[in-house]
């Protein structure tokens, strides 16, 4: 949502006579934001796959690590989303309505978010626990 968002004021927004989209600096932050979003949802998608072929017993034994990895990726990707579209909304970002308000308020979710289900430094920990056991 962030990235759409982001891609639409960037071609709406004007900024010295010329699209913001023009701008290298916004062009460097749309890719960044593109990069994380697909790394996270390849990820999800390949450990979904994962869980709809293998038994549940191997899913409990080998997914455990990988999924708290993912989340804490994701959460950690939102943040860096959340900034970076920030960066491009410029004072729009912070206001509640107009075009900036989604970016406002994911970014004051994104740390409820990463707290849900674990933080990012437990699920951290999980994994390398859960990698500990495998070696």
């Amino acid at each position: 949502l962030l990235l759409e968002e982001s891609m639409r004021w960037a071609t709406v927004r004007k900024a010295f006579g010329k699209p913001l989209l023009a701008q290298p600096v916004i062009r460097s932050r749309l890719a960044a934001m593109a990069a994380e979003v697909e790394a996270c949802h390849a990820w999800v998608e390949n450990l979904t796959y994962q869980m709809n072929t293998m038994s549940p017993k191997a899913q409990a034994k080998a997914l455990g690590g990988p999924i708290a990895l993912c989340k804490a990726k994701c959460s950690r990707a939102m943040a860096s989303v959340a900034d970076n579209a920030a960066q491009c909304f410029g004072g729009r970002a912070i206001t509640k309505t107009g075009m900036g308000a989604k970016v406002e308020r994911i970014s004051n979710y994104v740390k409820f978010g990463a707290i849900l289900g674990g933080s990012e430094e437990i699920l951290d920990d999980l994994a390398m626990r859960q990698a500990a056991k495998e070696m």
